[in-house]
């Protein structure tokens, strides 16, 4: 993406929703000051506000210097699985390269469900000289989350949006990773203010980044699909491709598959094909799968012969060539 594009980017992601038209936007030294400006609601909040780039970003690049690969995990509607989905291509990325070392950041903040499906539910992390320590699921798969922060599970996050996004910031600043190989960040349904502080953050750190996205196959999912790939284009996101959850239903004893979600308009396939966006794969229900997270076990390992886990074989392969591919461009 050319400069000018760029820039035109960042000063959108700056100008607040409900700002009159002409606005400097945030960070700019006449926010609160030009003649756009008068009769706005947010005046004297931009007039008196810090001005330029959030200080926060050199000391995220910094903290992340030594994780290659971040991936962000989307999906503009809930439900689809996309925490699972995240569950599953970390073990899988980690079985398959034992070598390698991945984390998984959990920015869900008011929903945190990785410490139960990956079966840490109940942990504490610690605190040391360098920051928070990650917990570890095997010897090169860690995870962060909230959820490790809560004096209870069943604990309600009732936070606003700057606190959530000071939350974010902690997380990319305070948390000693050390030496990653991929880095993938389990994110909220929708495109508010957990993914513009994430992205904001990512943009500035070296390697490569991306984000995947996940759907079901029905009509009311892929709607908010295509805002969450509009969401993407507008923000210069990379886009890895669209993983299609729950597509079909293949019984674990008779292997007979059956459609639960039908694709009225094609699936994700079909939305991949108009949005000019790559198609990752097909991921089928399976009960086995479901009974895994709740109990925090590796489904990888309990069912290998599962239609599902030669799916996800492939969806893996997909993602790491994207990431090899923007390692040869840089």
């Amino acid at each position: 993406m050319n400069s000018a594009s760029t820039a035109t980017t960042t000063t959108t992601t700056n100008v607040p929703s409900d700002a009159p038209a002409h606005c400097p936007g945030t960070q700019s030294e006449d926010a609160g000051k030009a003649s756009a400006c008068a009769g706005c609601p947010n005046q004297q909040l931009c007039s008196t506000g810090p001005k330029g780039p959030d200080p926060a970003i050199a000391l995220v690049k910094e903290k992340l210097a030594d994780v290659r690969n971040k991936l962000l995990v989307l999906s503009g509607k809930g439900g689809v699985g996309k925490s699972t989905v995240t569950a599953l291509l970390s073990r899988a990325m980690a079985h398959r390269n034992p070598e390698q070392n991945f984390g998984v950041l959990d920015i869900d903040i008011c929903g945190p469900s990785q410490p139960r499906v990956l079966g840490v539910l109940g942990e504490q992390v610690h605190q040391s000289g360098s920051g928070w320590s990650p917990v570890y699921i095997e010897d090169n798969l860690s995870l962060m989350s909230i959820g490790f922060l809560l004096g209870s599970p069943d604990d309600a996050i009732i936070w606003r949006g700057p606190k959530k996004n000071g939350m974010i910031r902690q997380f990319l600043t305070e948390v000693d990773w050390g030496q990653l190989d991929y880095l993938l960040l389990d994110t909220p349904p929708g495109t508010s203010d957990e993914h513009l502080s994430a992205t904001t953050f990512l943009k500035g750190t070296e390697g490569a980044w991306g984000a995947i996205l996940v759907t079901t196959p029905q009509e009311v999912a892929l709607l908010d699909v295509r805002k969450e790939i509009s969401f993407c284009k507008k923000l210069a996101i990379p886009v890895a491709g669209v993983v299609e959850n729950m597509s079909g239903f293949v019984c674990p004893k008779c292997t007979t598959e059956s459609t639960i979600f039908p694709a009225r308009t094609g699936g994700a396939e079909q939305m991949c094909t108009e949005m000019e966006v790559p198609y990752l794969g097909k991921l089928p229900l399976d009960p086995r799968l479901t009974k895994c997270c709740d109990e925090g076990k590796d489904f990888i390992t309990e069912f290998p012969s599962s239609p599902a886990v030669k799916a996800l074989d492939e969806i893996v392969t997909k993602v790491q060539q994207f990431f090899d591919q923007a390692k040869n461009q840089q």
